[in-house]
Parts: structure tokens; C-alpha cells; sequence
């Protein structure tokens, strides 16, 4: 008698808001893929937005580590602005997959990486991905240099360069950074980049 095996599958959640809450992306990909195969790994990015890297994000990084291991047939998740919002990332994670003979399922996109066609999709949607990145950019901008127009000013401001004799004389009397502050009305982040600066 032939026993069917079925496929194991991950899912991956990431949200990076406090108000979301990944279990509902659970709840949605439980029921989807419930004839399909196996959950075996549940991998969650709670807090942590889509423009970090692997680096930034530990559960996503143990993930591609468990898929080189041969840990699972599928990864699934929620939409393709949960693996990144990288076109170059996101091209670069099917790579990694495909090498690991691991096929990707994003159910809002209804993409699967297991056809030619899902492929191709799942490109087309990092393209997406990335123009919305770059419009949000914009926006930003615009937003700034209308700041500007009307007088906000950006950055740190300017040092006024007498006080850093004064800093000096009253750590060399053996004031900490704190005190120092106090005593000449200044915050205590420039008493630690000018003691820094003199070190």
C-alpha cells in the first residue's frame, strides 16, 4: 500500500506595527493551506518592518537557515510586503529558495513558486513592492522641503564653541557628564561628544 506524504510547510508572519497582530495572518493561512500539508515551523517577526535585513530580522534569518537544512517543502505567508519591500531582496530570497528546493506561497497575491507562471507573478509583485517604497520616499521629501519653505529647521543644531573650555575645566575638576550638563544649561549628549571629541 503506498502512503502519500505530505508537503511540510512554514509559515512566515511578520508585522511591524503594534497594532497588528500576526495570528490573524496565522488564522488566514491555517485554513488555506489545511488539505495542502503539514505546518511544521510557525516563524514570526513581530515589530520589525519589511525594510530590514535578514540580519535585522532573527526569524526570517532562521528560517532560510531551517529551508538549507531540508526542514520543509513550503514556505507560506501572508503577502509578499512581509518577505521585504526590496525588489533586489526579494529576487535574491526566491533565489535562495529555489536553490534549497524550497517553493514559496503568498496567499493575498495568490502566487505559488511551484509554476512558471507564480514565479513570474511573484516578480512582477517585488516590482510593486519597490515603487511603493519609492513613492512613500517621495512623499517624505516633499513633506520635509515644504517644512523647510516654511522655516523648520532639520539636524543638530549649531555648537556654539565657547562652551567647550567650560566642559573641559569641569571635568578636569572631576564633574560627571550629568553634573556638567546641569551646571551650564546644555544637554548632556554634547557633553559627551566634546569630552569625546578631546579624548
Amino acid at each position: 500500500m503506498k502512503v502519500e506524504l505530505t508537503m511540510r510547510i512554514a509559515l512566515y508572519l511578520r508585522v511591524s506595527k503594534g497594532e497588528q497582530h500576526s495570528e490573524n495572518q496565522r488564522f488566514v493561512l491555517e485554513e488555506a493551506l489545511a488539505r495542502r500539508g503539514t505546518i511544521v515551523e510557525v516563524y514570526t517577526d513581530e515589530g520589525i518592518s519589511g525594510w530590514k535585513g535578514r540580519d535585522k530580522r532573527p526569524a526570517f534569518d532562521q528560517m532560510l537557515k531551517d529551508a538549507g537544512r531540508g526542514k520543509f517543502d513550503l514556505i507560506a505567508t501572508w503577502a509578499v510586503d512581509r518577505l521585504g519591500r526590496s525588489l533586489q531582496d526579494l529576487i535574491f530570497f526566491l533565489g535562495d529558495l529555489r536553490a534549497c528546493g524550497v517553493d514559496l506561497y503568498v496567499h493575498q497575491q495568490n502566487l505559488d513558486t511551484s509554476t512558471p507562471s507564480g514565479r513570474a507573478m511573484f516578480a512582477m509583485c517585488g516590482v510593486f513592492a519597490e515603487l511603493e517604497r519609492e513613492l512613500i520616499k517621495a512623499r517624505v521629501s516633499a513633506g520635509i522641503a515644504r517644512a523647510r519653505a516654511k522655516g523648520k529647521k532639520f539636524g543638530r543644531p549649531k555648537r556654539d564653541d565657547s562652551i567647550v573650555p567650560k566642559i573641559l575645566a569641569l571635568r578636569a575638576q572631576g564633574k560627571g557628564m550629568g553634573r556638567i550638563a546641569s551646571e551650564l544649561g546644555c544637554g548632556s549628549s554634547l557633553v559627551q561628544r566634546v569630552l569625546r571629541e578631546a579624548a
